[in-house]
């Protein structure tokens, strides 16, 4: 259960509230609630040692109304209203103040907030949302696409535009993307937060199906990449109501600025790639963010100077790199398959579910968040990586799979199966590396009678065909059903084309 360190940092670390921490982590505001109860009489701290990993936390932590006055007096709301603006005032210390001038007869804490919300629906239709210095950063893209010219073709097709804004500031970025994927979605969030300079507490997207897999208010689940940036970052995810565009305001708003004088003064102009996009962007969007505001002074730059620039958190030493997660089970030959490549594990995690972490480089397996193994990434296909320490020191242990019962059991298909079996499990680097080619050989028997398996094993061993699709291939065209005549390749005759390994010692000699 990853989730219980992400409650706990999210508390601990950000200071975030419950039912904030229930909404970005998709669990219920009653379990967040038991869970830091628990970690509380635990005796736990944040940062939490660096040795307990999941499966330990979770095996530490789970193991009459008198009356009231019938009248209270109430507060000032206006003054509420205008002191909650300033940074740093909460609705708590306001109550605080306010049960010191009424400590008998005042209204209790929830009594005090559902008051203040009340007073505040009569005085707007629309409320209007203020945001504290540093706490959320909107992200969304423009629904009006950049059109790229294709030299070549002629052909025109639409960028994205992605666009993020700074809650308090609006200090806006914008950025040309090839396609709304999710690549693109995660290196716009970096580098806004870069061009931001910091982080900001709170990251609010709209549910694209990019970053938010299951759109829902109280329990949305989000991209296990998209939650893997946001930890990296120290920030939160908190999507906005679907079909309710006032939660995404500033995003809206941004978004519109963008289009009107970025993509509007870029009308007549023609673009050949996103590179050439970006660099066009750039300077109409400083030129945006230093406009003065119509209706206050000063501008977004200035506002982001003052306000969120000293408030936002800072960037961590490295940049976020791509990731992307997968889930897997682990085989009888403790080689979890990723992108049709192969990666040893330790085989005592047979059987079980692991997490696949994939970079440009990396492959990471993780087991109840605790990294099991490690390997560069593979490119290609079949391609095996094997660390020696997985192996077991004794395959009698391991289920009863070595090679001789492989070979044992093709025998009872026939010699010429089990000596191309044999064949096979000789010429891999490892015996493991080869075992699901002699079982996908083996059950061939099912569909194929024993006589014609024997012959198109002979006829495999003979061409040098070892693999099970090249068994397979023969068994389905009938070659085995035909005479095997190998032809030996006829001698070179000399000719004056062919040159011969003279010509290329005589060329090796003439550069140096």
């Amino acid at each position: 259960m990853r989730q219980i360190k992400d409650i706990l940092r999210l508390q601990w670390s950000q200071g975030l509230s419950m039912r904030s921490i229930a909404r970005s982590l998709g669990v219920g505001y009653g379990s967040v609630q038991e869970v830091l109860h628990r970690a509380t009489a635990a005796g736990l701290r944040w940062p939490l040692p660096a040795e307990l990993d999941d499966a330990a936390l979770e095996q530490l932590l789970y193991r009459g109304n008198q009356g009231r006055p019938r009248c209270r007096p109430e507060p000032d709301w206006t003054v509420v209203d205008t002191e909650l603006r300033r940074k740093g005032v909460t609705r708590e210390l306001l109550w605080l103040e306010y049960k010191q001038a009424h400590p008998n007869d005042g209204l209790q804490y929830a009594q005090f907030c559902a008051h203040y919300k009340q007073w505040r629906k009569t005085q707007d239709v629309v409320l209007r949302q203020s945001y504290r210095a540093g706490e959320k950063m909107f992200v969304d893209y423009a629904g009006q696409p950049l059109p790229i010219l294709n030299p070549r073709t002629g052909e025109s097709h639409p960028a994205a535009l992605f666009v993020a804004a700074l809650g308090a500031s609006s200090l806006v970025y914008a950025e040309a993307q090839a396609a709304p994927t999710l690549p693109h979605w995660i290196g716009g969030h970096t580098h806004a937060v870069e061009y931001f300079q910091g982080v900001p507490e709170v990251t609010v997207p709209d549910n694209a199906k990019t970053g938010v897999q299951h759109a829902c208010w109280y329990e949305p689940e989000l991209n296990p990449t998209y939650a893997d940036w946001a930890a990296h970052y120290g920030t939160v995810i908190l999507p906005t109501r679907t079909y309710h565009p006032r939660d995404n305001a500033k995003a809206e708003v941004s978004v519109q600025l963008v289009e009107r004088w970025i993509l509007a003064v870029l009308r007549h102009r023609t673009i050949t790639s996103v590179a050439e996009a970006n660099e066009a962007i750039a300077p109409l969007r400083e030129a945006l963010n230093d406009r003065p505001f119509q209706k206050r002074d000063g501008s977004r730059r200035q506002l982001w100077e003052a306000l969120d620039r000293p408030a936002l958190r800072p960037l961590p030493a490295t940049p976020y790199e791509f990731a992307e997660w997968r889930q897997a089970k682990v085989p009888f030959d403790y080689h979890v398959t990723v992108e049709h490549n192969f990666y040893s594990v330790p085989f005592r995690l047979i059987g079980t579910y692991v997490d696949v972490r994939l970079t440009a480089r990396t492959v990471e397996i993780l087991q109840h968040g605790r990294r099991v193994a490690s390997h560069g990434r593979l490119y290609g296909r079949g391609v095996y990586a094997t660390d020696p320490a997985h192996r077991p020191a004794a395959h009698q242990r391991y289920l009863d799979w070595t090679p001789e019962r492989v070979i044992r059991w093709a025998a009872d298909v026939g010699p010429h199966t089990a000596r191309l079996v044999e064949t096979i499990l000789r010429e891999r680097p490892h015996p493991e590396h080869g075992y699901r080619t002699c079982v996908g050989i083996i059950k061939l028997g099912k569909y194929y009678p024993p006589a014609r398996g024997e012959a198109a094993a002979a006829r495999a061993l003979a061409a040098r065909a070892l693999s099970y699709r090249s068994l397979k291939a023969i068994l389905e065209k009938g070659l085995d059903q035909t005479a095997l005549d190998l032809v030996e390749a006829a001698p070179i005759v000399p000719h004056a084309n062919v040159r011969g390994a003279h010509y290329f010692t005589d060329k090796k000699e003439e550069i140096h």
